[in-house]
């Protein structure tokens, strides 16, 4: 069997390392199943840059995980408005998936590829989480609150082999994004099935889309169907189209 990958191994032990020191853990009926991301690591602060939250560590309520506590009110990216709605912007393409056909396919470099039904997905530990969604058009949205599972989750059901690097993900309307190993597993990233509340509509890329907050949007394929890990970069729908690798906001990591 291959040796787990080392940043999925790096995350369960920093993980279980700030639940030793608060002395708890996961408890109820989840308790032996795949375990949600470390909610309390900082993010990494980028020199010159505001860092990404600030304020009291969210707190763990069993499982699923909630952030609470005050936000940072320097929370906008440079080059970015503030906007009060929710700007709709895709292929122009909004494939209607009845919930008893969809699929999330979960294969490369995995030990256990997984397809999951919709029943069997919404199944899985569930995930809440409260962050800011940047567009790479210049708008960003505070105080977007997401549900759904964790990447993380998915992929300590997978177990990507040691030499996965990058994960690429698929969507039900022909849209591809590429996605480095590290971000796809970042605290916040998750496959999201709610958003304030309610199903996600078809507008926003229902009924699953990925959401990972400290990357511009387009890294967060709406419709989602497939996610695969794998060793090499393979760039996705805008990025072979001159769109930048890693999309950070905070350094207007637009374009290549």
């Amino acid at each position: 069997m291959a040796t787990p990958n080392p940043g999925l191994v790096e995350r369960k032990e920093r993980w279980a390392r700030k639940m030793s020191l608060r002395g708890g853990g996961p408890s109820g009926p989840e308790a032996g199943q795949a375990k949600s991301p470390d909610r309390l690591a900082k993010p990494p602060v980028r020199p010159g840059n505001p860092p990404v939250r600030l304020g009291n560590p969210p707190v763990r309520l069993g499982n699923p995980p909630v952030r609470l506590g005050p936000r940072s009110n320097d929370r906008l990216p440079p080059g970015q408005h503030l906007t009060q709605g929710f700007p709709i912007l895709d292929l122009g393409i909004k494939p209607e998936i009845a919930l008893k056909d969809w699929r999330l396919e979960i294969g490369g470099l995995v030990e256990n590829p997984k397809t999951f039904t919709w029943e069997e997905f919404n199944a899985l530990p569930q995930f809440e989480d409260v962050s800011d969604f940047h567009c790479v058009t210049t708008w960003s949205k505070f105080d977007c609150q997401w549900r759904g599972v964790a990447v993380f989750t998915l992929a300590e059901i997978v177990k990507p082999k040691p030499e996965v690097r990058h994960v690429l993900f698929s969507s039900y309307d022909g849209y591809t994004t590429n996605v480095r190993i590290e971000d796809a597993l970042d605290d916040d990233a998750l496959v999201a099935t709610q958003f304030d509340g309610k199903p996600i509509p078809r507008d926003h890329g229902g009924p699953a889309r990925v959401i990972i907050p400290k990357l511009y949007a387009w890294k967060g394929a709406k419709f989602v169907r497939a996610i695969e890990f794998v060793a090499e970069d393979q760039p996705g729908f805008w990025e072979v189209r001159g769109y930048s690798n890693t999309a950070d906001p905070w350094t207007e990591d637009r374009f290549v």
